[in-house]
């Protein structure tokens, strides 16, 4: 369960926006909440045209002159780029464009085996191709030792990158970055096929018509994949090179729909995001990112086709091995469940694939609500990656520990890194050390909806207003919104009972609700209760016929009090952890067998998910750490079973009584409390 924050947007900033902008009240509330305060502001942030002058970013006159210069002399070019979809668009798109202008040009993608970036055998079999200018795309403002070793072997070298400068900028003739310090250009946002997208206008005079045509589309989808900002110019890009997909004749993107099932869809950044971008990346995590970069130069569908089915089997590959992995999570929290008590997760594996790590941290992450590190020691080495949200740095938190580490990097959402040999368990206690220094009280994972919403404004018209906020992505994430003190009228199963829909009350409307992956036996709320949830808003076209669509992101009982509940949880996970508690938590915390009896006999045959076991419990003399305690109590006698999968309780049999004095939760507690201060109903305590 996640904490959830409902924004209420000031209804002067609301009503200004409405009739200013000529937006729907819905669209008007989500500007409102996101800081636009008036209509000038929204035009100036959200109504982007244009992408700016290319060379407002420092170098990119250089860059243009020194290549340009590389093309009229007939000297080779390299481009060297990296093995992610941004790295692979980047590539494809500056290799075509010099193809086309008649250059001598070659390109190089490294394997994810050689780490990212320039490397130093790379650039020698780079050297002995006759190679005179390496162009970098999407990598090369940290290659400081790299680039001094291209021009010992008399290359030059340009950067085109958009990570961040570090202490030292590499030797070059062009350092392209917006990250630069001394870059004033007016976006900074850009992926490295953005960058590149602008390199070609600049070689092209600065014209960005013919760069947007044939490769707008490129540019969106490394733009989606890379998960920047889109805001500014990157908006005006993806919605630019979305319509040219929607209309593509690219031989690529055809075959590369037909196989992620988009042929006959509109393509958004949704389903760029999630159908089109993890074909991409699949090559560069199971195979060669050449393969996905042959599949963008062919010039026939026959030719594409089968590359394509090729990068859906290696991301049918990557989902099995995802799969794999958090099977083999599970299993090790199943064993052990204290791992999800604390205050940050660290798991580590054997032979756990490298390329798929850093998604399998976040769905952790999404699943626990904690910071994740996940490693996998393979050949004697430990390499990992970490995910995180709110306050808690990933990078400030492997900084801490970094006496344990070959090396770290990345930012506060995220990060990789390696463990010194034998450094595995004191990396995991450093980490969680510097969790309980900086962070006493966790950050929750949360659901913030942008505005509650009424019975009145769920109208197709309004619905319809919110496409104006598009393309969705980070920092203009899809608009969530608050439904209060809805009476739950049905629950049917959908697609055999994988989905659900909840017809609902609201006012004097009746509404269909849907639930995704979710049976009926698993909704959290009953028949003919009144509930509130958090959903997202669209339309559906049948024959058509325009209705409104509402998708539950989340859904608990009305008036369900979050903080009580996030504070008994946060108590017993600290008592798990051995933490002290102040005094007067502990006696609440002692279940009596009353308690256990009626939390066992309220598990049905069939299992019950642990919160929805504890909202039908409905008993106020059961509060939820109490309700954790006893859990556990049945789960340390075996009585029990706790899927970690999704927390799902179910019974199991026994021939035996069991003695719940000897579960060790409950002899910790009375070891804490004393006997005295234990209830008296709560001795004895046998089933």
């Amino acid at each position: 369960m996640r904490k959830w924050t409902v924004n209420i947007p000031d209804k002067n900033t609301v009503s200004k926006l409405t009739f200013g902008c000529g937006v729907t009240t819905l669209t008007a509330a989500v500007l409102a909440q996101r800081g636009f305060s008036s209509p000038e502001s929204v035009a100036e942030k959200m109504n982007v045209s244009e992408l700016s002058d290319p060379f407002l970013i420092k170098d990119m006159q250089e860059a243009a002159d020194v290549i340009n210069s590389a093309i009229d002399n007939e000297e080779r070019i390299c481009i060297y780029g990296d093995y992610d979809c941004d790295g692979i668009m980047s590539t494809v798109i500056l290799y075509s464009y010099l193809l086309e202008a008649g250059a001598d040009v070659t390109y190089y993608i490294p394997d994810r085996s050689e780490g990212y970036g320039l490397n130093m055998s790379a650039v020698d079999k780079i050297a002995e191709d006759g190679v005179k200018l390496i162009v970098t795309v999407d990598n090369g403002i940290s290659a400081i030792d790299e680039a001094e070793h291209i021009y010992e072997l008399g290359m030059k070298l340009v950067v085109t990158d958009h990570h961040q400068q570090g202490d030292q900028l590499p030797r070059a003739e062009a350092v392209v970055d917006p990250h630069r310090r001394d870059c004033f250009s007016t976006f900074k946002f850009m992926c490295g096929a953005g960058i590149a997208l602008k390199l070609i206008a600049a070689l092209d005079g600065g014209d960005y018509t013919m760069a947007l045509e044939q490769f707008g589309d490129l540019a969106a989808i490394a733009t989606v994949a890379d998960i920047v900002s889109l805001t500014g110019e990157n908006r005006f890009l993806v919605a630019y090179g979305t319509e040219l997909i929607n209309n593509t004749d690219r031989p690529a993107l055809i075959a590369l729909k037909e196989v992620a099932g988009l042929s006959d869809k509109t393509v958004d950044s949704q389903s760029i995001g999630f159908g089109l971008a993890p074909r991409i990346n699949a090559s560069g995590r199971f195979g060669s990112p050449r393969t996905a970069a042959e599949l963008f130069l062919c010039d026939d569908y026959e030719s594409a086709l089968p590359i394509a089915q090729e990068l859906d089997r290696l991301n049918n590959e990557r989902k099995n091995a995802e799969k794999d992995i958090i099977d083999n999570i599970y299993s090790m929290i199943y064993a052990d469940p204290s791992i999800v008590r604390k205050r940050t997760i660290f798991m580590c594996g054997k032979n756990w694939h490298h390329g798929v790590i850093g998604i399998v941290a976040a769905r952790i992450m999404e699943q626990f609500g904690k910071p994740v590190f996940i490693a996998s020691e393979c050949d004697g080495e430990i390499r990992g990656s970490a995910r995180s949200f709110g306050e808690f740095s990933i990078f400030e938190s492997l900084n801490y520990a970094s006496d344990t580490l070959v090396k770290f990097g990345g930012h506060p959402g995220a990060g990789g890194f390696t463990i010194k040999s034998e450094m595995k368990d004191r990396f995991a206690e450093l980490i969680e050390q510097y969790a309980s220094k900086n962070h006493p009280i966790m950050p929750l994972a949360a659901l913030t909806a942008d505005a509650p919403v009424s019975p009145t404004e769920l109208t197709v018209d309004n619905i319809k207003g919110l496409e104006l906020l598009e393309p969705f992505g980070t920092d203009n994430e899809k608009p969530l919104f608050y439904i209060e003190n809805a009476i739950v009228v049905d629950i049917l199963p959908l697609s055999g009972g994988v989905h659900t829909k909840i017809k609902i009350k609201l006012g004097y409307g009746a509404f269909d609700v849907l639930l995704f992956r979710t049976p009926p036996s698993d909704v959290i709320v009953q028949k003919g209760t009144e509930c509130d949830m958090i959903v997202t808003l669209g339309l559906n076209e049948f024959r058509g016929n325009t209705s409104v669509s509402i998708i539950v992101k989340d859904i608990r009982p009305h008036n369900f009090e979050q903080s009580k509940y996030f504070a008994a949880r946060s108590a017993f996970e600290a008592f798990s952890r051995s933490e002290k508690l102040p005094p007067n938590y502990y006696p609440s915390m002692y279940p009596e067998r009353d308690n256990v009896v009626k939390i066992y006999k309220h598990i049905p045959e069939n299992g019950i998910l642990s919160d929805d076991l504890y909202l039908r419990l409905n008993d106020a003399k059961i509060n939820y750490c109490r309700f954790c305690v006893s859990i556990e109590a049945l789960r340390q006698l075996g009585l029990i079973n706790v899927d970690p999968s999704d927390t799902r309780i179910s019974r199991v049999k026994v021939s035996k009584k069991a003695d719940l004095d000897s579960a060790p939760v409950l002899a910790a507690l009375r070891n804490v409390l004393g006997s005295s201060t234990i209830p008296a109903s709560a001795s004895r305590n046998q089933r």
